[in-house]
């Protein structure tokens, strides 16, 4: 995986994150829709943290791989 499309995936990641963040009912969020979007949000937020963990994992690679 190469560093544009993990650019595109975090930038998709995020589109999600707003889009579920304006289907939050925030007086109750844990009834109905609103818990889908919450668990939406929180999904998008594991990819992000995946995505950066492989691209960081991939440059100390690299790195070591140079040495």
């Amino acid at each position: 995986m190469n560093k544009t499309l993990s650019i595109i995936l975090v930038v998709c990641a995020v589109a999600l994150i707003a889009y579920n963040v304006t289907l939050i009912d925030f007086e109750d969020p844990f009834e109905g829709n609103s818990i889908v979007a919450v668990i939406g949000v929180m999904a998008s937020l594991c990819a992000i943290v995946l995505i950066l963990i492989f691209y960081t994992s991939k440059k100390i690679q690299k790195n070591l791989e140079e040495d």
